[in-house]
């Protein structure tokens, strides 16, 4: 026998174990492994259509994500936008506020100027008059002390006296 050209027994028995294995494979094993190889590519397709439907949640929660930043900053600006008007409608309220309080206060030293002006003058006239009268005083005590001058002082008052009536 030699090893390069084999008997035709030896052939016939291996072809005949060849065939019985090839059938317990095909008849026990092919169906496993084809088993096994459908489940995982059954695998592989839902991890695929997992991760393509993860991939297009990821797309659309960007989209929603830029969308919200979008609405964040016009609310932003919104919320900038009223809080700069108020500030400008209080500072114009505080001008204005100030403004009047400020011509109150005007108008309000302006009186009590020309009220104590007012008393100033009062004051002023009385102590004339009063000054006046002491001179009078005087200059009268000193000319009526003779009868010769209490006789012109009455001559002098009729004389004034007929000088300013009506004709």
């Amino acid at each position: 026998m030699s090893l390069i050209t084999p008997d035709f027994g030896l052939l016939f028995w291996m072809v005949l174990i060849f065939g019985i294995v090839f059938f317990i494979l095909a008849k026990f094993g092919f169906p496993v492994i084809t088993g096994m190889v459908d489940k995982r590519q059954e695998r592989i397709e839902g991890s695929i259509a997992k991760a393509r439907e993860a991939e297009e949640r990821l797309a659309s929660l960007s989209e929603e994500q830029a969308r919200m930043i979008e609405q964040t900053r016009l609310e932003q600006s919104r919320i900038l936008k009223e809080a700069t008007d108020a500030r400008d409608r209080i500072v114009a309220q505080a001008r204005e506020q100030a403004s009047r309080e400020a011509a109150g206060i005007l108008e309000q030293a302006k009186a009590d100027i020309a009220a104590e002006r007012e008393q100033a003058l009062r004051d002023i006239r009385s102590q004339v008059a009063e000054l006046s009268v002491n001179v009078a005083e005087r200059i009268v005590r000193k000319d009526l002390g003779t009868v010769s001058g209490q006789m012109e002082l009455v001559d002098r008052l009729v004389d004034e006296a007929s000088r300013t009536k009506p004709n």
